[in-house]
C-alpha cells in the first residue's frame, strides 16, 4: 500500500524497495511473489531515470526470481515486469554494470513461455543483440543474452525471421571470444541450435559455424549439456547441407568423429548425450564420403558398444 501511494516518490520507492529486500531475504516473500514483481517493476517504470533504484530494483527481482527457481514456485509473470525491464535495458544502454544485472534476470524469467512470449512481442532480439555487440568481453553479459536468445528462438511462437538471421553472427562472435569459458560456451551453443532449427543460417555460415562447434567440444568436452546441444546443432547443420559433414571430417584439428568417440568415452552413461551423438551418426550417414571415413574410424564397434548398452533405446 504504501509504495501505491507515494508512486511518484522516488525515495519513498527506493525505501520501500529495501524493506521488501529483508522480506525476500529471509524467505517469507515467496507466497507473495507476482504481486511484489508488480510492484517492483511498477516503481522501475515509473523512476527508469534513477540509476541507484533501478540497482536495487533489479537486484531484488534477482534475489526473488533465484530464490523462487529453487524452489520451483515461478508462476506466470505480469507482462509489465518483463516490459520495465526492457525499459530499463534501453534507457541505461551504456551502463555495463546495470546492463550485466538485467540481462541476468530476463534470462531466469524467459525459462517462461509466457515470460519469453512477451520479450518477443516486445522486440527484445535487437536489444540484446546490440548489448552483446558492444560487450562483448562481458562473460555475464553474454552468458545471459545468449540464454534469453535461445528461449526466443526455441519458442513455437513465430519471431521475426530476419531479425533471428541478424543473431547468427553476433551469437557465432560470442563463442568465438569465449570458447575457454565452458559456461558462455554451452550457452552461445545452445543458442546456436535453436538458430539453426528455425533455419537462420546461410549456406556461408555451414563451415565456420561446423568449426566453431568442434571447437566448443574440443575446449569444454566435460560438459554435459554443451556436448549434447552442440551434437544437435551439427545434427541439424548435417541435415541441411555435405558442406558441414565434410568439415566435421576433415578439419584441420582433427576429426570430429574422434570427438565422438571421446564423448562417448566421456559420457556412456548420460543417456541424452549418448541418444545426441546417434542423431548425429544418422545425419552422417547421408553423405558416401562420411561413411567411407566412418568405416575407417571403426565407428561400427562404437555403435555395437552403444547398442550393448541400451538395449531397449
Amino acid at each position: 500500500e504504501f509504495m501505491q501511494v507515494f508512486w511518484e516518490i522516488e525515495e519513498a520507492q527506493d525505501k520501500a524497495i529495501q524493506v521488501l529486500a529483508s522480506f525476500v531475504r529471509d524467505k517469507s516473500a515467496l507466497p507473495f511473489l507476482r504481486r511484489i514483481t508488480e510492484l517492483i517493476a511498477f516503481a522501475l517504470k515509473t523512476h527508469v531515470d534513477s540509476l541507484k533504484l533501478q540497482e536495487d530494483g533489479c537486484s531484488l527481482l534477482l534475489e526473488i526470481f533465484s530464490q523462487a527457481l529453487e524452489q520451483d514456485v515461478v508462476g506466470a509473470l505480469d507482462e509489465n515486469v518483463t516490459v520495465s525491464l526492457l525499459e530499463t535495458l534501453r534507457k541505461h544502454s551504456e551502463n555495463e554494470e546495470l546492463l550485466s544485472l538485467v540481462c541476468t534476470v530476463l534470462m531466469m524469467i524467459s525459462a517462461s513461455e509466457v515470460a519469453a512470449e512477451n520479450l518477443r512481442k516486445a522486440g527484445a532480439i535487437p536489444d540484446l543483440l546490440s548489448i552483446l555487440r558492444s560487450f562483448l568481453h562481458n562473460e555475464r553479459i553474454c552468458l545471459s543474452c545468449c540464454g534469453v536468445l535461445w528461449s526466443l528462438a526455441a519458442s513455437e511462437n513465430t519471431v521475426d525471421q530476419a531479425v533471428l538471421k541478424s543473431a547468427v553472427p553476433v551469437t557465432s562472435a560470442v563463442l568465438q571470444e569465449h570458447l575457454q569459458n565452458g559456461a558462455v560456451t554451452e550457452s552461445a551453443c545452445s543458442a546456436l541450435w535453436a538458430l539453426s532449427l528455425q533455419g537462420c543460417l546461410s549456406e556461408n555460415d555451414y563451415e565456420p559455424t561446423t568449426m566453431l562447434l568442434l571447437d566448443a567440444l574440443r575446449m569444454n568436452p566435460e560438459r554435459p549439456v554443451l556436448v549434447k546441444n552442440t551434437f544437435l546443432a551439427l545434427a541439424s547443420l548435417l541435415r541441411l547441407s555435405e558442406i558441414p559433414a565434410l568439415r566435421f571430417i576433415m578439419d584441420p584439428k582433427g576429426n570430429g568423429i574422434n570427438l565422438i568417440k571421446y564423448a562417448y568415452d566421456l559420457h556412456f552413461d548420460h543417456p541424452e548425450v549418448v541418444e545426441n551423438i546417434c542423431m548425429l551418426i544418422n545425419e552422417m550417414l547421408q553423405y558416401d564420403e562420411v561413411v567411407l571415413d566412418m568405416q575407417f574410424q571403426k565407428m561400427e564397434e562404437l555403435l555395437s558398444e552403444i547398442k550393448t548398452s541400451f538395449p531397449s533405446s
